[in-house]
């Protein structure tokens, strides 16, 4: 597949000046809120044929997000946009230098199938709003949510500014061949490498936001019912295919009992004691994923759920217990509806495993004490935390969302979103009326003048 035309027609597009207009980009966003709003029905429909998700739930968190962050962009452009004053040296005097965001150009946005209209239109949105142009590639894996996203875009939006692609793998390796200016990918590890991998041969910049075993701590001071309310909420969710959602519970011994029974009661509570009768309960993406995670259930001993049902990609909520560190479970993202628990009794143990782990994603701890608390975060590394609560961390525009190490590269969300995809250009400008003879040769001075002079005209 050849792409270099649609990547040109991009490119004198931008170079036209066109998307540079504040008017422009917030005409841009204002269409793609009233294109979500008017597509609204169809968009739900699709989320809920690839993931049966519910129009609640697809709406909260999809659409719903999508949104806040249109209008967190529009409300704010122009002070984003705003170049900022920065001090010169005694050195260059009479000058004035300030920092001005610059559209990256051309930008490429992979967006993965679990969430698969809030990780495309989200980062697209920091895309128009930092006067980029855009190239989407949606997963292959949510096939009915990529049409309506096809349709939506090409119905809305010039193709030399916002264009839309569909395909698998073969596809994504053509569009990588291509020099792009800016690349945001949302995936896996493995995927994220081979798109840095592509990216360095343009020496294009990019943001991965990737995944991650997601730590979660208990501890025996916190409110037990309410953290596992929250777990099971943050876990279960999308039937456990969320990025940042709990990937194994470290629960201290002495309250193991009382949070496994709590986690029970809740999921009780939110689906039913048939989770497959339940409408706010999804289902595995395909088949391959399905077959993953059934092997998972070997891994250790099943004390709640585990039914599963391979024709309609059904897997119970699953609660594991006597696991061991080593067992693939343990060592590979879960990404689906099963959560091991294992105990402690110290947290000197807990913060040695986590050291031991790749970066994850996210971090949660459950805890009263404060001095827990700040350990807990000085110690075990992470792309971000929650204390007492999970996912939460990730909503809103106002805190950046992103990874570390493995579980990614840079951030997005509001303003730091807008920086994600802008150039942070130095601007300095000096006047002509004045120009000291002693910077230029042959020197005009002893070397020890010099460094004396050198040292006061630079500035601390």
């Amino acid at each position: 597949m050849d792409f270099a035309a649609t990547v040109q027609r991009h490119r004198i597009f931008f170079q036209s000046g066109a998307t540079r207009p504040l008017e422009f980009r917030r005409a841009q966003l204002e269409k793609l809120s009233a294109a979500v709003d008017q597509n609204e029905a169809a968009l739900l429909a699709a989320l809920h044929a690839d993931l049966r998700k519910s129009p609640d739930q697809a709406y909260v968190t999809e659409i719903a997000l999508v949104q806040a962050e249109i209008r967190c962009a529009a409300k704010n452009l122009r002070r984003w946009t705003k170049p900022k004053r920065g001090r010169t040296p005694w050195f260059v005097a009479p000058a004035t230098g300030w920092v001005q965001p610059e559209p990256f150009g051309v930008g490429l946005i992979f967006s993965p199938w679990n969430y698969p209209l809030q990780l495309m239109f989200m980062p697209l949105v920091s895309a128009i709003a930092a006067g980029n142009c855009v190239l989407l590639k949606p997963s292959e894996l949510a096939p009915h949510t990529a049409d309506a996203m096809v349709k939506l875009i090409r119905e809305n939006f010039a193709e030399e500014f916002i264009s839309i692609v569909t395909g698998g793998v073969d596809v994504a390796e053509a569009l990588l061949r291509e020099r792009f200016d800016k690349i945001f990918f949302t995936g896996g590890a493995r995927a994220g490498r081979a798109v840095m991998t592509a990216a360095a041969r343009h020496l294009t910049p990019v943001t991965l936001e990737l995944g991650g075993k997601c730590p979660t701590i208990v501890c025996a001071d916190a409110p037990i019912e309410l953290a596992a309310r929250r777990i099971a909420w943050g876990k279960f969710m999308n039937a456990g295919q969320t990025c940042v959602a709990p990937d194994f519970v470290l629960v201290e011994r002495g309250v193991r009992d009382a949070f496994v029974a709590a986690l029970q009661k809740s999921l009780r509570e939110f689906y039913g004691d048939d989770p497959s009768r339940s409408n706010d309960y999804g289902r595995i993406v395909n088949q391959r994923h399905f077959n993953r995670l059934v092997n998972y259930l070997r891994d250790g001993k099943i004390i709640h759920g585990g039914a599963h049902e391979a024709k309609d990609l059904f897997i119970a909520p699953t609660i594991l217990a006597d696991v061991s560190l080593d067992s693939a479970v343990m060592q590979e993202e879960i990404f689906g509806p099963i959560l091991p628990v294992l105990e402690f009794d110290k947290l000197d143990e807990v913060l040695a495993l986590l050291r031991t782990r790749p970066t994850p994603l996210a971090l949660y701890v459950f805890t009263r004490d404060r001095i827990t608390e700040a350990r807990v975060l000085t110690e075990a590394r992470s792309g971000g935390a929650c204390v007492n609560d999970v996912v939460s961390q990730m909503v809103g525009t106002g805190l950046p969302f992103g990874g570390l190490g493995e579980s990614g590269l840079g951030a997005y969300h509001g303003r730091v979103g807008f920086e994600a995809f802008s150039h942070q250009r130095t601007v300095l400008r000096r006047a002509l009326w004045v120009d000291p003879p002693f910077r230029y040769p042959p020197p005009k001075f002893a070397l020890a003048t010099l460094k004396r002079a050198i040292k006061f005209l630079l500035g601390d």
